[in-house]
């Protein structure tokens, strides 16, 4: 007798840019992870995703077969080490492996939208996202940088609020530390323009509330300084005098358990956690994207989760890009986005 799996949740996974590695890792979890994938389905070109599922195969191991479905659930029905994808009508289909075009770009994001859709109106309980290439989104005349500002402007329109009212974050997470950034996929001078009380303060709100959830209890921040020794009493800059701590006071005022600012060179090694002791914070709150991205991904990006912060639905992605220079030679790892699939399942719950 066939075990009923139809009480677990559907999530949607995004095939990303067709030209890079986005559809082998998913062929590859789904051939290498059964058990973790079940009630996934991917999201895009059948064709793309039977070329990705045949460039990772391997002599003496059986291929791996891609069964369209029709719908999210049918999902349900298609056996272990078998890729279910819903095929979206109007794709390009395959695109040539490390080249930057406009029609994977749209691809990519047309898949994303669909998936996002999807989650908002309750169809799927989340949806994890494979990399995607942001040339290719401005080259098809996408007007997002990237996956969190699409899905933030997915979430607002189909709550009917302008985009200023659905404040997002991106938070970065593996087994040893966790980081939330204040600003996102801006250039560094705008970046530190965005380190406003009014910033960091939502940040702190939006990470609390999200990890409340998640943890099941209020999570202890510590919050980077932006400039070196933490602006050292204002010898080094001023950010964290006149932006920085009045946030931080306004945030413990409300409740919130926010400490700092420290020097940033030195936060991340006291939030870490390690095997028997818990790091200093549960989670750090970065000024910008390469400082609170950095430490995760030296810890390995084999482990690391994207998770986007205050939307209406659970989304994950792998914490690694598109990887145009290994596209097509089946030796991508796939462990990141399996990560992300578990992470999903664990919010979604």
């Amino acid at each position: 007798m066939e075990a009923d799996l139809t009480h677990i949740p559907l999530i949607a996974i995004t095939q990303g840019d067709p030209a890079g590695i986005g559809p082998e890792i998913v062929a590859k979890a789904f051939r290498d992870a059964p058990h973790e994938m079940r009630g996934c389905f991917a999201v895009g070109d059948v064709a793309t995703l039977r070329r990705a599922a045949a460039c990772i195969g391997r002599p003496g191991v059986p291929g791996l077969p891609v069964a369209c479905i029709d719908g999210p659930q049918d999902a349900h029905g298609v056996p272990p080490r078998c890729l279910p994808v819903l095929q979206l009508p109007g794709l390009a289909g395959p695109a040539p492996w490390g080249v930057v075009s406009a029609q994977a770009g749209r691809d990519a994001a047309a898949c994303v939208v669909w998936a996002a859709r999807a989650a908002l109106r309750g169809e799927i309980a989340a949806l994890v996202t494979a990399p995607l290439h942001k040339e290719a989104l401005a080259a098809a005349g996408v007007d997002f940088p990237g996956h969190t500002e699409l899905l933030q402007a997915e979430a607002a329109h189909h709550a009917g609020v302008p985009v200023a009212r659905m404040p997002v974050r991106m938070m970065l997470a593996n087994d040893e530390l966790r980081t939330v950034l204040v600003s996102i996929h801006v250039a560094l001078r705008e970046a530190i323009a965005a380190v406003t009380p009014d910033n960091v303060l939502q940040t702190l709100r939006i990470t609390h509330a999200a990890l409340s959830r998640s943890l099941g209890r209020a999570p202890r921040i510590g919050v980077a300084g932006l400039n070196p020794h933490a602006g050292e009493g204002g010898l080094f800059g001023r950010e964290e005098l006149d932006a920085i701590a009045p946030a931080i006071a306004a945030a413990r005022a409300e409740g919130i358990d926010a400490h700092g600012p420290h020097a940033p060179d030195t936060i991340f090694m006291r939030a870490r956690s390690a095997p028997g002791r818990a790091g200093e914070f549960d989670v750090v709150l970065a000024m910008y994207h390469d400082q609170g991205l950095i430490p995760v991904k030296y810890l390995g990006v084999d482990k690391g989760v994207n998770v986007t912060l205050g939307l209406p639905l659970v989304r994950t992605s792998p914490d690694h890009g598109t990887s145009f220079d290994i596209a097509g030679q089946g030796v991508a790892d796939a462990s990141s986005l399996v990560e992300a699939v578990r992470m999903a399942r664990r919010l979604a719950a």
